[in-house]
Protein backbone atom coordinates (compact mmCIF):
# COMPACT_ATOMS: atom_id res chain seq x y z
CA UNK A 1 0.00 0.00 0.00
CA UNK A 2 1.47 3.37 -0.91
CA UNK A 3 2.46 5.47 2.09
CA UNK A 4 0.12 8.20 2.98
CA UNK A 5 2.78 10.80 3.59
CA UNK A 6 2.40 13.97 5.60
CA UNK A 7 -0.97 15.70 5.73
CA UNK A 8 -1.14 18.57 3.30
CA UNK A 9 -0.30 21.90 4.92
CA UNK A 10 -2.77 24.73 4.88
CA UNK A 11 -2.29 26.37 1.48
CA UNK A 12 -4.38 28.24 -1.04
CA UNK A 13 -5.73 24.98 -2.46
CA UNK A 14 -7.78 24.53 0.71
CA UNK A 15 -11.41 25.54 0.33
CA UNK A 16 -11.78 28.78 2.32
CA UNK A 17 -14.17 29.01 5.23
CA UNK A 18 -17.60 29.85 3.84
CA UNK A 19 -18.89 33.26 4.90
CA UNK A 20 -22.65 33.77 4.59
CA UNK A 21 -23.87 36.88 2.80
CA UNK A 22 -25.00 39.77 4.98
CA UNK A 23 -28.71 39.31 4.31
CA UNK A 24 -29.89 40.24 7.79
CA UNK A 25 -31.21 36.73 8.39
CA UNK A 26 -30.44 34.88 11.58
CA UNK A 27 -28.25 31.83 11.17
CA UNK A 28 -31.26 29.65 12.02
CA UNK A 29 -33.20 31.10 9.11
CA UNK A 30 -30.27 30.61 6.75
CA UNK A 31 -29.87 27.01 7.78
CA UNK A 32 -33.58 26.32 7.53
CA UNK A 33 -33.65 27.80 4.03
CA UNK A 34 -30.99 25.31 2.96
CA UNK A 35 -32.06 22.47 5.22
CA UNK A 36 -35.77 21.74 5.40
CA UNK A 37 -35.25 18.87 7.84
CA UNK A 38 -33.45 20.86 10.55
CA UNK A 39 -36.51 20.96 12.81
CA UNK A 40 -36.71 17.19 12.57
CA UNK A 41 -33.05 16.96 13.54
CA UNK A 42 -33.63 19.05 16.66
CA UNK A 43 -36.22 16.55 17.77
CA UNK A 44 -33.55 13.83 17.63
CA UNK A 45 -31.19 15.33 20.22
CA UNK A 46 -31.85 12.78 22.94
CA UNK A 47 -30.04 9.51 23.47
CA UNK A 48 -26.63 8.44 22.27
CA UNK A 49 -27.36 8.12 18.56
CA UNK A 50 -25.52 11.25 17.49
CA UNK A 51 -22.02 12.29 16.52
CA UNK A 52 -20.93 15.31 18.58
CA UNK A 53 -18.11 17.70 17.76
CA UNK A 54 -16.65 20.48 19.89
CA UNK A 55 -16.52 23.89 18.22
CA UNK A 56 -14.24 26.72 19.37
CA UNK A 57 -13.86 28.69 16.14
CA UNK A 58 -10.34 27.50 15.34
CA UNK A 59 -9.45 25.97 12.01
CA UNK A 60 -8.69 22.71 13.81
CA UNK A 61 -12.19 22.53 15.28
CA UNK A 62 -13.73 23.29 11.89
CA UNK A 63 -11.66 20.54 10.27
CA UNK A 64 -12.81 18.24 13.07
CA UNK A 65 -16.41 19.30 12.41
CA UNK A 66 -16.06 18.44 8.73
CA UNK A 67 -14.65 15.02 9.67
CA UNK A 68 -17.51 14.53 12.13
CA UNK A 69 -20.03 15.47 9.44
CA UNK A 70 -18.64 12.84 7.09
CA UNK A 71 -18.70 10.26 9.88
CA UNK A 72 -22.29 11.16 10.74
CA UNK A 73 -23.29 10.72 7.11
CA UNK A 74 -21.54 7.35 6.92
CA UNK A 75 -23.37 6.19 10.04
CA UNK A 76 -26.64 7.92 9.11
CA UNK A 77 -26.72 9.80 12.40
CA UNK A 78 -27.45 13.44 13.23
CA UNK A 79 -24.51 15.72 13.95
CA UNK A 80 -24.45 17.82 17.10
CA UNK A 81 -22.24 20.90 17.26
CA UNK A 82 -21.31 21.97 20.78
CA UNK A 83 -19.76 25.29 21.74
CA UNK A 84 -18.59 25.46 25.35
CA UNK A 85 -17.64 28.86 26.71
CA UNK A 86 -15.15 29.44 29.51
CA UNK A 87 -16.99 30.31 32.70
CA UNK A 88 -17.52 29.43 36.35
CA UNK A 89 -17.83 25.82 37.31
CA UNK A 90 -21.35 24.48 36.88
CA UNK A 91 -22.90 21.01 37.03
CA UNK A 92 -21.48 18.94 34.19
CA UNK A 93 -24.81 18.11 32.56
CA UNK A 94 -25.27 20.29 29.49
CA UNK A 95 -28.39 22.44 29.30
CA UNK A 96 -29.88 22.14 25.81
CA UNK A 97 -30.02 25.85 25.15
CA UNK A 98 -30.80 27.06 21.64
CA UNK A 99 -28.31 29.50 20.17
CA UNK A 100 -29.83 33.01 20.39
CA UNK A 101 -31.22 34.09 17.03
CA UNK A 102 -29.79 37.58 17.39
CA UNK A 103 -26.20 36.47 17.72
CA UNK A 104 -24.40 37.08 14.44
CA UNK A 105 -21.70 34.93 12.95
CA UNK A 106 -20.28 33.37 16.08
CA UNK A 107 -18.04 30.34 15.80
CA UNK A 108 -21.03 28.05 16.25
CA UNK A 109 -23.16 29.99 13.76
CA UNK A 110 -20.58 29.86 11.03
CA UNK A 111 -19.83 26.19 11.57
CA UNK A 112 -23.54 25.31 11.44
CA UNK A 113 -24.12 27.21 8.20
CA UNK A 114 -20.95 25.97 6.53
CA UNK A 115 -21.71 22.34 7.32
CA UNK A 116 -25.35 22.71 6.28
CA UNK A 117 -24.32 23.89 2.83
CA UNK A 118 -21.47 21.39 2.48
CA UNK A 119 -23.59 18.45 3.68
CA UNK A 120 -27.20 19.27 2.72
CA UNK A 121 -28.54 15.81 3.61
CA UNK A 122 -27.15 15.91 7.15
CA UNK A 123 -29.28 16.52 10.24
CA UNK A 124 -27.50 19.20 12.28
CA UNK A 125 -28.16 20.22 15.88
CA UNK A 126 -26.33 23.30 17.22
CA UNK A 127 -26.00 23.81 20.96
CA UNK A 128 -24.15 26.21 23.22
CA UNK A 129 -23.39 26.03 26.92
CA UNK A 130 -21.75 28.36 29.42
CA UNK A 131 -20.15 25.39 31.20
CA UNK A 132 -16.35 25.11 31.12
CA UNK A 133 -15.05 23.13 28.18
CA UNK A 134 -13.87 19.97 29.93
CA UNK A 135 -17.01 19.18 31.99
CA UNK A 136 -19.24 20.22 29.09
CA UNK A 137 -17.47 17.93 26.64
CA UNK A 138 -17.37 15.06 29.13
CA UNK A 139 -21.12 15.39 29.60
CA UNK A 140 -21.57 15.45 25.83
CA UNK A 141 -19.42 12.35 25.45
CA UNK A 142 -21.69 10.44 27.83
CA UNK A 143 -24.72 11.27 25.66
CA UNK A 144 -23.36 10.64 22.19
CA UNK A 145 -22.06 7.76 20.13
CA UNK A 146 -18.75 9.43 19.32
CA UNK A 147 -17.20 12.73 20.41
CA UNK A 148 -14.90 14.45 17.91
CA UNK A 149 -12.29 17.07 18.87
CA UNK A 150 -9.76 19.10 16.95
CA UNK A 151 -6.17 18.69 18.04
CA UNK A 152 -5.47 22.41 18.26
CA UNK A 153 -7.42 25.45 19.38
CA UNK A 154 -7.09 29.19 19.52
CA UNK A 155 -5.22 29.19 22.84
CA UNK A 156 -4.14 26.81 25.54
CA UNK A 157 -7.05 27.97 27.70
CA UNK A 158 -10.10 28.09 25.44
CA UNK A 159 -9.07 25.90 22.54
CA UNK A 160 -8.69 22.18 22.05
CA UNK A 161 -4.96 22.23 22.55
CA UNK A 162 -3.48 18.76 22.83
CA UNK A 163 -2.22 18.55 26.38
CA UNK A 164 -5.12 20.47 27.89
CA UNK A 165 -8.76 20.19 26.88
CA UNK A 166 -8.54 17.41 24.30
CA UNK A 167 -6.29 15.27 26.48
CA UNK A 168 -8.38 15.87 29.61
CA UNK A 169 -11.55 14.83 27.80
CA UNK A 170 -9.99 11.84 26.03
CA UNK A 171 -8.49 10.75 29.35
CA UNK A 172 -11.91 10.47 31.05
CA UNK A 173 -14.67 10.25 28.44
CA UNK A 174 -17.25 7.50 28.77
CA UNK A 175 -17.60 7.03 25.01
CA UNK A 176 -15.17 6.92 22.06
CA UNK A 177 -13.33 10.16 21.33
CA UNK A 178 -11.79 10.88 17.93
CA UNK A 179 -9.00 13.46 17.83
CA UNK A 180 -8.58 15.05 14.40
CA UNK A 181 -5.45 16.95 13.46
CA UNK A 182 -5.68 20.39 11.93
CA UNK A 183 -5.46 20.16 8.15
CA UNK A 184 -7.25 16.81 7.84
CA UNK A 185 -9.10 16.67 4.50
CA UNK A 186 -11.74 14.33 3.11
CA UNK A 187 -9.21 13.09 0.53
CA UNK A 188 -6.86 12.03 3.34
CA UNK A 189 -9.26 9.21 4.26
CA UNK A 190 -8.98 7.59 0.84
CA UNK A 191 -6.43 5.74 -1.24
CA UNK A 192 -4.24 7.99 -3.37
CA UNK A 193 -5.16 8.00 -7.05
CA UNK A 194 -2.75 8.38 -9.95
CA UNK A 195 -5.21 8.00 -12.82
CA UNK A 196 -7.25 11.14 -12.30
CA UNK A 197 -10.02 9.35 -10.41
CA UNK A 198 -11.84 11.81 -8.11
CA UNK A 199 -10.67 11.26 -4.52
CA UNK A 200 -14.29 11.16 -3.36
CA UNK A 201 -14.82 7.87 -5.22
CA UNK A 202 -11.51 6.23 -4.30
CA UNK A 203 -11.55 3.36 -1.78
CA UNK A 204 -11.05 4.22 1.87
CA UNK A 205 -7.69 3.70 3.51
CA UNK A 206 -7.62 0.91 6.11
CA UNK A 207 -8.78 1.31 9.67
CA UNK A 208 -5.89 0.27 11.92
CA UNK A 209 -6.61 -1.26 15.34
CA UNK A 210 -3.91 -1.52 17.98
CA UNK A 211 -4.90 -4.52 20.10
CA UNK A 212 -3.50 -5.59 23.47
CA UNK A 213 -4.17 -9.32 23.67
CA UNK A 214 -4.06 -9.21 27.46
CA UNK A 215 -7.19 -7.03 27.32
CA UNK A 216 -9.00 -7.87 24.04
CA UNK A 217 -12.17 -5.93 24.91
CA UNK A 218 -15.28 -6.41 22.80
CA UNK A 219 -16.07 -2.68 22.90
CA UNK A 220 -12.74 -1.85 21.30
CA UNK A 221 -12.77 -4.60 18.68
CA UNK A 222 -16.42 -3.98 17.85
CA UNK A 223 -15.82 -0.27 17.30
CA UNK A 224 -12.95 -0.97 14.90
CA UNK A 225 -14.89 -3.56 12.90
CA UNK A 226 -18.01 -1.39 12.74
CA UNK A 227 -16.02 1.67 11.64
CA UNK A 228 -14.33 -0.31 8.87
CA UNK A 229 -17.68 -1.75 7.79
CA UNK A 230 -19.45 1.61 7.42
CA UNK A 231 -16.58 2.77 5.20
CA UNK A 232 -16.31 -0.51 3.28
CA UNK A 233 -12.66 -0.28 4.26
CA UNK A 234 -10.23 -3.03 5.21
CA UNK A 235 -9.29 -3.50 8.86
CA UNK A 236 -5.66 -4.01 9.83
CA UNK A 237 -5.13 -5.33 13.37
CA UNK A 238 -1.72 -4.81 14.95
CA UNK A 239 -0.48 -6.50 18.11
CA UNK A 240 2.94 -5.60 19.47
CA UNK A 241 4.89 -7.55 22.03
CA UNK A 242 8.20 -7.44 23.88
CA UNK A 243 10.19 -9.90 25.94
CA UNK A 244 9.76 -9.63 29.71
CA UNK A 245 12.68 -8.12 31.62
CA UNK A 246 15.22 -10.71 32.77
CA UNK A 247 14.89 -9.67 36.42
CA UNK A 248 13.76 -12.41 38.75
CA UNK A 249 15.59 -15.28 37.04
CA UNK A 250 18.73 -16.89 38.41
CA UNK A 251 21.97 -16.22 36.53
CA UNK A 252 22.32 -18.56 33.59
CA UNK A 253 18.65 -19.57 33.65
CA UNK A 254 17.01 -18.65 30.32
CA UNK A 255 13.81 -16.66 30.24
CA UNK A 256 10.97 -19.17 29.67
CA UNK A 257 9.77 -19.38 26.10
CA UNK A 258 11.83 -18.94 22.97
CA UNK A 259 10.98 -15.69 21.13
CA UNK A 260 9.75 -17.65 18.11
CA UNK A 261 7.48 -19.71 20.35
CA UNK A 262 6.17 -16.57 22.00
CA UNK A 263 5.40 -14.97 18.65
CA UNK A 264 3.65 -18.12 17.41
CA UNK A 265 1.54 -18.06 20.54
CA UNK A 266 0.61 -14.42 19.95
CA UNK A 267 -0.49 -15.23 16.41
CA UNK A 268 -2.69 -18.04 17.68
CA UNK A 269 -4.35 -15.86 20.32
CA UNK A 270 -4.87 -13.00 17.86
CA UNK A 271 -6.43 -15.26 15.23
CA UNK A 272 -8.72 -16.86 17.81
CA UNK A 273 -9.74 -13.47 19.22
CA UNK A 274 -10.71 -12.10 15.81
CA UNK A 275 -12.44 -15.22 14.50
CA UNK A 276 -15.96 -14.46 15.86
CA UNK A 277 -15.69 -10.89 14.58
CA UNK A 278 -14.79 -12.10 11.10
CA UNK A 279 -18.02 -14.10 11.12
CA UNK A 280 -20.00 -11.09 12.31
CA UNK A 281 -18.50 -8.82 9.62
CA UNK A 282 -17.92 -11.23 6.70
CA UNK A 283 -17.62 -8.46 4.10
CA UNK A 284 -14.83 -6.62 5.92
CA UNK A 285 -11.34 -7.65 4.77
CA UNK A 286 -9.14 -8.23 7.82
CA UNK A 287 -5.36 -8.45 7.98
CA UNK A 288 -3.32 -9.22 11.08
CA UNK A 289 0.16 -8.31 12.20
CA UNK A 290 2.14 -9.47 15.21
CA UNK A 291 5.29 -7.42 15.55
CA UNK A 292 8.02 -7.10 18.14
CA UNK A 293 8.50 -3.59 19.48
CA UNK A 294 7.00 -0.72 21.42
CA UNK A 295 3.28 -0.26 20.66
CA UNK A 296 3.47 3.50 20.31
CA UNK A 297 6.31 3.33 17.79
CA UNK A 298 4.77 0.55 15.70
CA UNK A 299 1.30 2.11 15.63
CA UNK A 300 2.73 5.48 14.63
CA UNK A 301 4.31 3.75 11.64
CA UNK A 302 0.99 2.10 10.81
CA UNK A 303 -0.84 5.45 11.00
CA UNK A 304 1.12 6.63 7.97
CA UNK A 305 -1.05 4.41 5.77
CA UNK A 306 -4.32 4.50 7.72
CA UNK A 307 -7.56 6.43 7.44
CA UNK A 308 -8.23 6.03 11.17
CA UNK A 309 -6.18 4.62 14.02
CA UNK A 310 -8.13 2.95 16.85
CA UNK A 311 -6.66 2.40 20.29
CA UNK A 312 -8.15 1.54 23.66
CA UNK A 313 -8.27 2.93 27.17
CA UNK A 314 -9.40 0.91 30.15
CA UNK A 315 -12.38 2.52 31.87
CA UNK A 316 -11.43 4.23 35.10
CA UNK A 317 -7.84 4.63 33.98
CA UNK A 318 -6.10 7.40 32.11
CA UNK A 319 -4.44 7.34 28.73
CA UNK A 320 -1.45 5.07 28.36
CA UNK A 321 1.92 6.36 27.23
CA UNK A 322 1.32 4.83 23.82
CA UNK A 323 -2.06 6.56 23.50
CA UNK A 324 -0.50 9.90 24.45
CA UNK A 325 2.11 9.41 21.75
CA UNK A 326 -0.50 8.51 19.15
CA UNK A 327 -2.68 11.53 19.89
CA UNK A 328 0.28 13.86 19.58
CA UNK A 329 2.04 12.35 16.58
CA UNK A 330 -0.20 10.02 14.53
CA UNK A 331 -0.54 10.87 10.84
CA UNK A 332 -4.30 10.25 10.81
CA UNK A 333 -7.26 10.79 13.16
CA UNK A 334 -7.06 8.74 16.36
CA UNK A 335 -10.07 7.10 18.02
CA UNK A 336 -9.66 6.33 21.73
CA UNK A 337 -12.24 3.77 22.85
CA UNK A 338 -12.88 3.21 26.58
CA UNK A 339 -13.48 -0.40 27.53
CA UNK A 340 -13.92 -2.50 30.64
Amino acid sequence: MPPRGNPSPRTTDRRPLWNPPATGKSWQAAVLDARPDTRKARAMNSGTRTITVGIDGSRASLDAADWAAREAQRRRLPLRLLHASPGPAVPARIPDVDVPAGRTRTALDRAAIQLAYAHPALNIIARSTEAPAVPALLAAAAETETLVLGSRGLTGFAGFLVGSVALAVTDRAARPVVVVRAGELAADERMPTADGTPPSTAPYLPVVLGLDLSHPADDLIGYAFDTAAVRSAPLHVVHTWTLPPPRGYAPGVPVPGHPDEREDGKWHVLTSTLQPWRHKFPETPVSEQVIYGHPGHQLLRASNRAGLLVTGRRSGEGLSRAAHSLIHHAMCPVAVVPHS
